[in-house]
């Protein structure tokens, strides 16, 4: 999913917004007929987009690795969390199954990117993104490329040899190449935050750069996108007070969920500052039951604020190899799923 100052926000697959289970066959048929009144939100994630919503968004595009065939129950369930969209793009798995491509139901790497540089051609050249996804797949591994692509950072024989590696049938490939190769050089991929759904450790991400952005709870890119100036402070506590009521976080865990950002180098004390400066407006809202939790919760943050550091947002990437990357990513995935399975 992506978002900007003029911006786009893409949203990756199913698991960064829904709790949904894959990992059986069982999963997947019980995810296919499964309403959307009884799926899942991950908790905080519709308040987020709601906000994000609210800060008029050049486009908030969704890009998942659930067939088309699902497109109807999770449009409904959009609607149900009443969040909004510019774009929703599904895998035509079922078009792929019968033309005999069946490596196409496992691609992420092939099928993401080629939506997404196809996306991003549609894109005025001065937009900026904030990609959310999850470490089920391969989604900071995809974004991090794409990221790369539209600044110049990775050359034609990386792409290749990333698209070789991860068996992108042939005819994709030019199509993915020549999508890079057109688009003017622009460093657009501010953020892309990874919600940590299978428990990864964060620095398993490292290799990445700080701009890959594990996450455990919503509040946490609340926090991010607020010391970016990209979200407004009430915004930021609006999720966290979805978090207090529908899913019990209270005061403590709110705290541990900045100390935790702050540890990893993903913030500073700016974020509280500007929710200590929000008090005034904090004190005329009404928080359906959370506000006496939000107001302790920011009092806590303005008490620690001195103890950490101001932060530079910006800083140089160092050069990725994707190619030597790719082998990597994809085992630490197996070995989430594996994780997950073993529950």
């Amino acid at each position: 999913m992506r978002v900007a100052a003029r911006r786009r926000l893409p949203l990756g697959s199913d698991k960064t917004y829904l709790r949904t289970e894959f990992d059986t066959l069982r999963d997947l048929v019980r995810t296919a007929f499964e309403p959307a009144a009884k799926k899942r939100t991950v908790p905080g994630a519709a308040a987020l987009l709601r906000e994000i919503k609210l800060t008029s968004p050049l486009g908030v595009y969704i890009v998942s690795g659930s067939p088309e065939q699902m497109r109807r129950v999770l449009e409904a369930k959009l609607r149900i969390d009443g969040v909004e969209w510019d774009g929703f793009t599904l895998k035509p798995s079922l078009d792929n199954l019968l033309r005999g491509r069946f490596r196409f139901l496992r691609d992420q790497v092939g099928y993401k990117l080629a939506a997404l540089l196809a996306a991003r051609a549609g894109t005025p050249p001065a937009a900026r993104e904030i990609c959310f996804g999850d470490d089920a797949e391969a989604d900071a591994f995809i974004y991090s490329l794409y990221a790369d692509l539209c600044a110049g950072r990775v050359d034609h024989d990386a792409l290749v040899a990333v698209l070789d590696r991860a068996r992108v049938y042939d005819d994709v490939v030019p199509r993915i190449v020549r999508a890079a190769q057109v688009l003017p050089p622009n460093d657009c991929v501010w953020r892309v935050f990874i919600h940590l759904d299978r428990m990864s450790a964060p620095d398993v991400f490292e290799e990445l750069g700080r701009r890959v952005c594990p996450f455990y709870n919503y509040f946490q890119p609340a926090l991010v996108l607020l010391e970016l100036d990209l979200l407004p402070p009430m915004g930021a506590l609006r999720v966290a007070a979805e978090l207090v009521i529908d899913h019990a976080f209270s005061v403590d865990g709110l705290v541990g969920s900045y100390e935790d950002m702050v540890r990893r180098g993903h913030l500073g004390s700016l974020a509280a500052r500007r929710l200590a400066d929000a008090r005034e407006e904090l004190a005329q809202t009404r928080l359906a039951g959370a506000d006496d939790v939000v107001r302790r919760l920011v009092d806590a943050l303005d008490a620690r604020k001195d103890q950490w550091p101001d932060l530079s947002l910006d800083s140089q990437l160092a050069p990725i190899d994707y190619p030597g990357l790719f082998s990597r990513d994809k085992a630490r995935a197996r070995a989430a799923k594996r994780r997950a399975v073993g529950k």
